[in-house]
């Protein structure tokens, strides 16, 4: 099953480790200096022009991909629920 982020961005949900509160995560610094370290690394694709909601990490061939979206997480695991429902 495939999860719309935004813009072009489709993700794969068994690609998915975690989708995580913007706001709420950066109240931690280790939070804070995971996000740093990935941007710098590069990381982090922001899929959304708007202000920013939630992050998502995922992994795809060993890859780490951070997508930084405007979708807050109760959207997105949403929508997830809800298509996992018509299956």
């Amino acid at each position: 099953m495939y999860l719309h982020l935004g813009r072009d961005t489709v993700v794969n949900t068994d690609d998915i480790i975690a989708m995580m509160d913007l706001e709420s995560s950066s109240i931690s610094k280790y939070s804070k200096e995971f996000l740093k370290i990935s941007t710098e690394e590069g990381f982090v694709k922001n899929v959304s022009e708007e202000i920013p909601k939630s992050f998502i990490i995922c992994e795809k061939d060993g890859q780490s991909v951070i997508y930084i979206t405007n979708i807050s997480t109760k959207a997105l695991s949403g929508r997830v629920r809800k298509k996992l429902s018509y299956l």
